[in-house]
């Protein structure tokens, strides 16, 4: 149940979805993947909207060349762990809620424990090598995923379910290659935004999603448009475990 406090709280909220909604974003258990430019503003709307436990995972610590993006780490945290910058950030500004972090490399060892039991998981990650395990782990246990992907002004977000939408493998089938690519703020800004948005819509039932769409966002041009993605039959990764699904 709700409390006054959270009933006041997200007043504003709960005349879209209701109480019931809000209910909802309070039971659930949202797994970000990554504390840095997109993970910042994700966690910290994320915290706002009242999601009841936020689970941060990033092995990183804060680099002053950090701070033009990512948003929940200031001067004062330059050396600290990324996850206890951001938690402590995220916590502040809601507690109401539970925040965990963990400060940790994301690898096959741990991703079950990390994600597993999480009624959304964020792909807040700069590697493909990592979100492919995000991929894994969400087929297997049946867990939507939020993807996004930021590079410049270029940035990019869909929302996978498994047994109803193409995989990341699907949408892409190869890692591109690793490299040091340029970002400006507010880039991660807006797509951490509608990664947000996405799981808030996913929990309470409101809307659309980026469900078998792709969004691309164009901040040169300030254009945002979406493209339909298949999934592909002889996926590695999602076609031989649901051919009855798809074919």
């Amino acid at each position: 149940m709700l409390s006054e406090r959270e009933l006041e709280r997200y007043r504003r909220q709960t005349m879209i979805f209701s109480g019931a909604g809000q209910e909802k974003l309070k039971e659930a258990t949202v797994f970000v993947a990554g504390a840095g430019g997109l993970g910042c503003p994700i966690a910290l709307y994320l915290a706002a909207a009242g999601i009841g436990h936020i689970r941060l995972a990033d092995r990183d610590t804060v680099d002053l060349s950090n701070l033009n993006r990512q948003v929940l780490h200031w001067d004062r945290d330059i050396g600290r762990a990324k996850v206890a910058s951001a938690g402590e950030k995220i916590a502040a500004l809601n507690p109401e809620i539970e925040v965990e972090t963990a400060r940790v490399v994301i690898d096959a060892s741990n991703i079950s424990d990390l994600a597993g039991d999480a009624d959304v998981i964020v792909d807040a990650l700069d590697n493909f090598e990592t979100r492919y395990l995000l991929n894994d782990i969400a087929l297997k246990r049946g867990i939507p995923l939020v993807h996004g992907a930021i590079s410049g002004f270029f940035g990019q977000a869909t929302t996978i379910l498994p047994k109803k939408t193409p995989c990341l493998r699907c949408i892409f089938p190869k890692a591109p290659p690793k490299e040091v690519f340029p970002v400006i703020g507010t880039t991660p800004g807006v797509i951490g935004i509608v990664q947000a948005n996405e799981v808030i819509k996913y929990l309470t039932g409101t809307g659309a999603l980026l469900a078998g769409r792709l969004l691309l966002w164009d901040g040169l041009a300030a254009t945002m448009e979406t493209i339909n993605v298949e999934r592909q039959e002889k996926c590695g990764a999602c076609g031989y475990l649901h051919e009855e699904v798809y074919l």
